[in-house]
């Protein structure tokens, strides 16, 4: 969601730093070049395996994205994005499409949250430790995201068939982007954010990042503090560290113009997630797009994210040994001139790390692989 960060007749040539480079040699980058920006055929090796699930070809309308699956019980990948002409256009609905465990083709995607007044963005799916299978989504009032509430609807058969919606925040501009968390005491964070300002260009100096909170004994809603910054904030995405620690990387706001100084915000919580501090700076770049952030199985933090202040290009993988303080061993995911953006990441049951992202103008859902021993076996950054 949201405009590329230039129009494509105004990018720069693609500079990619050496100690991040996914693979050495010329032959092989414009091997991986030309397969992660065409897909004609699947690219595999040792550290990465990147495919196409679809495109434009599939009769969901161009647009496509952003993507959200997690695994299931039975070991399905269940994806949802949303489809129609374009990120505004009218009568967007939402779609979810299945790969079987042990299957290499996705099923062809089918409705699952629509409206007939109204038009649906952002989906996020994600299965609760007791099973029930959670859709999220936004529904615009309006002619811009300020306009947005959450609403949310449950499966209870592993997302083959759905609830009816109901309606999540009130509050115009919520919505939502990255997975809940599981925290310690049993109960659900949810990251959602708050977006002010009319201007499809400009995300406004208010905008906040926050959590809902619900306890699944009680089938509670409540809602934390939230994250400022001085030039705004959005789509968070969080882990718990320790009982009382948690960590958020935030999207940051403000235009789209080029810029030196456009940083990912990261903020940090000291009471298990109800207040968070502001939202400062991080050392990663960020061009105005959105990242995941995840607790793996080892109990290392994996950071997914646009290494360029000004392009979402490459989009790369960063491992933290050390809760979060460092992240010294980073690999690429995709590179090349083309926009590889809006991340989801699950280390699913057998210790895969799988990865979803867009390209080609927001018209093609692909799917990455790879282990994290491939990570640890990068060179760490200096």
């Amino acid at each position: 969601m949201y405009p590329e960060t230039k129009k494509r007749s105004e990018k720069k040539p693609l500079e990619i730093p050496k100690r991040l480079d996914i693979i050495s040699g010329a032959c092989r980058f414009v091997f991986l070049f030309i397969v992660v920006t065409q897909f004609s055929v699947n690219w595999v090796s040792g550290d990465l395996i990147v495919r196409k699930i679809f495109g434009p070809e599939v009769p969901t309308g161009k647009y496509k994205h952003p993507s959200s699956f997690d695994e299931l019980d039975n070991g399905d990948l269940y994806l949802a994005y949303y489809g129609g002409t374009g990120e505004y256009a009218s009568g967007t609905v939402v779609y979810g499409t299945r790969l079987n465990k042990g299957d290499s083709h996705w099923s062809q995607p089918t409705k699952i949250a629509s409206n007939p007044f109204r038009s649906l963005g952002n989906p996020v799916v994600w299965q609760g430790p007791d099973g029930l299978v959670w859709l999220f989504y936004v529904t615009r009032f309006g002619g811009t995201w300020s306009t947005s509430r959450i609403k949310v609807k449950i499966s209870r058969d592993g997302a083959s068939s759905w609830s009816d919606s109901a309606l999540l925040t009130i509050e115009p501009g919520t919505m939502v982007r990255a997975h809940p968390i599981v925290l310690q005491t049993g109960e659900y964070l949810l990251p959602i954010y708050h977006e002010t300002g009319h201007d499809t260009e400009l995300v406004g100096p208010d905008t906040t990042s926050l959590f809902l909170r619900y306890n699944p004994s009680n089938k509670k809603w409540g809602s934390s503090k939230r994250i400022r910054s001085d030039h705004g904030n959005l789509q968070p995405a969080v882990v718990q560290v320790d009982d009382n620690h948690l960590i958020a990387f935030c999207r940051r706001g403000g235009g789209y113009e080029p810029t030196t100084e456009g940083y990912l915000i990261r903020s940090e919580s000291r009471d298990g997630g109800h207040n968070w501090g502001k939202g400062e700076n991080s050392s990663f770049p960020n061009p105005h797009s959105a990242v995941d952030f995840i607790k793996l199985h080892s109990g290392r933090l994996l950071l997914v994210y646009n290494h360029n202040m000004n392009d979402r290009t490459p989009l790369t993988a960063a491992l933290s040994s050390d809760n979060g303080k460092t992240f010294p061993h980073r690999m690429n995911i995709a590179a090349g001139h083309d926009s590889f953006a809006y991340p989801t990441a699950v280390q699913t049951t057998n210790g895969k790390i799988h990865v979803t992202f867009t390209s080609q103008e927001r018209t093609q859902i692909n799917h990455a692989t790879f282990d994290e021993n491939d990570l640890l076996s990068k060179p760490q950054d200096k």
